[in-house]
C-alpha cells in the first residue's frame, strides 16, 4: 500500500497533465475496493429490503388481479341472473297480458250472452204481454158483441111483441 502512495505521490509530483488513456492502477484498485464494499453493502442492506418491497408488490398485484377477476366471475353471474330475471319478467308480463286478454274476452262475451238472455227475456215477456192483451181484447170485444147481439134480440123480441 505505501508503494501505492508513493506511486501516486511521484504522478502527481510531474507537471504535466495526466493523459485520459493512461492506466492509474492505484485509482483502479481503489475504485475495486469501492465497488465491492459498496456492493456488500448494498447486498446486506439494501437488496434485501428492495426484494422484500417487490415481492410484497408481486403479492398485492396478484391478489388485487384474483379480486378483479372474481369480481368480474360475479359482475358476469350478475349479469346473466340480470338477464334470466328479465326474461322471466317479461314472460310474466306476456302471460299475465294474455290471461287479462282472455278474462276480458270471457266477461265480454259473458256480458253479452248475459244481454241477448235479458233481451230475449223482455222480449217473450213484450210478446206474452201483447198476447195477453189481444186475448183480453178478443174476450172483452166477444162480450161486447154477445151484449150488443143480445140487445139487439131482446129490441127485436121487443118490437115484435109490442107489435
Amino acid at each position: 500500500m505505501i508503494t501505492m502512495l508513493l506511486t501516486l505521490v511521484s504522478e502527481g509530483g510531474e507537471g504535466g497533465a495526466p493523459s485520459p488513456f493512461a492506466v492509474n492502477s492505484g485509482l483502479v484498485i481503489w475504485t475495486w475496493v469501492v465497488f465491492v464494499v459498496l456492493l456488500f453493502l448494498l447486498r446486506k442492506f439494501a437488496f434485501p429490503a428492495i426484494l422484500k418491497a417487490t415481492e410484497e408488490r408481486e403479492r398485492t398485484i396478484a391478489r388485487q388481479l384474483d379480486e378483479a377477476a372474481k369480481a368480474n366471475t360475479e359482475a358476469k353471474a350478475l349479469l346473466d341472473e340480470n338477464r334470466r330475471l328479465l326474461a322471466e319478467s317479461r314472460t310474466q308480463a306476456q302471460a299475465m297480458m294474455a290471461e287479462a286478454k282472455s278474462a276480458a274476452e270471457k266477461e265480454r262475451a259473458t256480458a253479452i250472452d248475459k244481454t241477448r238472455h235479458e233481451q230475449e227475456e223482455l222480449l217473450e215477456r213484450a210478446r206474452r204481454d201483447i198476447a195477453a192483451e189481444r186475448d183480453k181484447a178478443l174476450t172483452d170485444l166477444r162480450r161486447e158483441a154477445v151484449d150488443l147481439s143480445l140487445a139487439a134480440a131482446g129490441r127485436l123480441i121487443g118490437q115484435k111483441l109490442d107489435g
